[in-house]
């Protein structure tokens, strides 16, 4: 048996892996969906469901999963997840039918949890020294894995096929066995119950918020079945909040959710994922705008992949610093850094956007903000709830961070829409401007929010004085 030393780093990697999957299978499939269309010749509508039914199943789950995990342990949880994940992946890989693969992602959506019982892992058997850093690691793979998705998509559906994105899915099948072997065991609560009711109303206010955001831009903002879906969801959310409060042993301890430092680094993710899914629409559409138009690139879907690289690989370490500056100072500071570099890179693209070495600059800035800012809102809802609240509360701070995604990329995607040249499909160079701003100013109001968070600093070790004598 290995020391116990290597028992972390094993751990620590297999967290890496798994979410590495999860991250990865959220964008990789987004470039190659044409692709994807013509090959079961499919509407646009239907086809959009590959990525609605993804978003909606991870939505639905992440705070479920991390709620049963706090109750029933994180790494037998964890385990089931990364193996339905991995079958999920397979489904969608051999799919014979567009049917089948939406099937295949609704169940890859499960994966969601994957982030908040990683945090749970680390939080309960990781020494508290590298809790932080850990952290962050983790945290920095969401974006990581993003960025990556949309560099590799192009090079594997040129090289093979659409079929082989999903295959990439299996690397949860080792994180899987790693974590079953490697991770303590977790006592089960005898008491333990699962508030169903809490968890229906949950998925149902989720699915109807981000499937009517999801269609704001085909149907239109002012649209009765967007507007329908979206109060709905938000009175359904109201009506979740009021049986919790009911509740003997709640889905979520609404106390929880109320505690200042939780509920500002909720607002920051909304704002944080508002900016950060905007650049994934962004950036490539610019890259992939005609030359002729006197400031696109003319990128194939490989080449606008390759311009996010900078972002990506500044993430690799971004999360990892974040994680000791929390350490030395608090998990505040890094959150506050991490979006005001956010709105300068927004900015900077604003004025900026027409040179290659322009998009790597912003991009560079994009990924410390972006990694610092996952790993430090992470880090801040750990410190902030007890041990067996952890899973469901990181899950929520996930969800918000969706939800802010969601918003974000259908307000650029109706911003570029309506201002386009002449009477061709292809965007203004005033509408990326814009977009860029507002994505700006979504980061600057983050900022603003992490400012009101309070800072939590580690108690100090108290002097041992000696007794006095008799």
């Amino acid at each position: 048996m290995p020391h116990h030393e290597d028992h972390t780093r094993v751990v620590f990697l297999s967290l890496l892996l798994a979410g590495m999957a999860f991250a990865l299978s959220q964008t990789v499939v987004s470039p190659a969906l044409p692709e994807i269309q013509r090959e079961f010749g499919a509407t646009p509508t239907s086809a959009a469901w590959i990525l609605t039914g993804y978003l909606l199943a991870a939505a639905v789950a992440t705070p479920i999963v991390g709620k049963l995990g706090d109750l029933f342990g994180r790494g037998r949880v964890l385990t089931a997840v990364l193996v339905a994940f991995a079958v999920g992946s397979a489904v969608c890989a051999l799919a014979p039918s567009l049917g089948v693969l939406i099937s295949g992602r609704v169940i890859q959506g499960i994966g969601g949890g994957i982030f908040p019982l990683a945090f749970g892992i680390i939080r309960e058997t990781f020494p508290a020294e590298r809790v932080a850093t850990a952290i962050g690691g983790i945290s920095a793979t969401f974006g990581i894995g993003g960025g990556v998705g949309l560099v590799i998509a192009g090079l594997i559906v040129e090289a093979l096929d659409a079929s082989w994105l999903f295959w990439l899915g299996l690397m949860a099948l080792p994180a899987a066995f790693a974590i079953h072997r490697y991770v303590p065991q977790e006592e089960l609560r005898k008491d333990s119950r699962v508030d169903w009711l809490g968890a229906a109303l949950l998925s149902v206010a989720l699915a109807s918020l981000l499937y009517g955001l999801s269609r704001a831009n085909a149907w239109g903002w002012g649209d009765e079945r967007t507007l329908g879906l979206i109060l709905g969801g938000l009175a359904v959310a109201a009506f979740w909040v009021w049986v919790e409060t009911k509740v003997h042993q709640p889905l979520v301890d609404m106390r929880v959710l109320r505690r200042r430092p939780v509920f500002m680094t909720n607002v920051t993710a909304v704002l944080i994922g508002f900016s950060m899914f905007a650049s994934f629409l962004l950036i490539p559409q610019l890259a992939q705008t005609p030359e002729s138009t006197g400031y696109g690139f003319g990128a194939s879907v490989t080449g606008a992949g390759l311009l996010m690289l900078p972002s990506t690989l500044i993430m690799l370490v971004a999360g990892p610093w974040a994680g000791r500056l929390a350490i030395r100072a608090n998990s505040r500071l890094p959150l506050v850094l991490g979006a005001g570099i956010g709105a300068v890179a927004f900015g900077f693209y604003a004025v900026a956007h027409t040179e290659v070495w322009e998009i790597a600059v912003g991009g560079v800035l994009l990924g410390i903000g972006i990694g610092f800012s996952f790993s430090a809102m992470a880090n801040l809802v750990v410190e902030s709830v007890p041990r067996e609240e952890v899973g469901v509360a990181t899950g929520i701070n996930t969800i918000m961070r969706s939800l802010g995604g969601a918003l974000g990329a259908q307000l650029v995607a109706t911003l570029l829409t309506t201002q386009t040249i002449g009477d061709t499909p292809i965007p203004a160079e005033s509408a990326f401007t814009e977009a860029f701003v507002v994505a700006a100013v979504a980061a600057g109001l983050a900022m603003l929010a992490a400012l009101m968070i309070p800072v939590i600093r580690p108690p100090r070790a108290q002097p041992v004085t000696a007794p006095a004598p008799a």
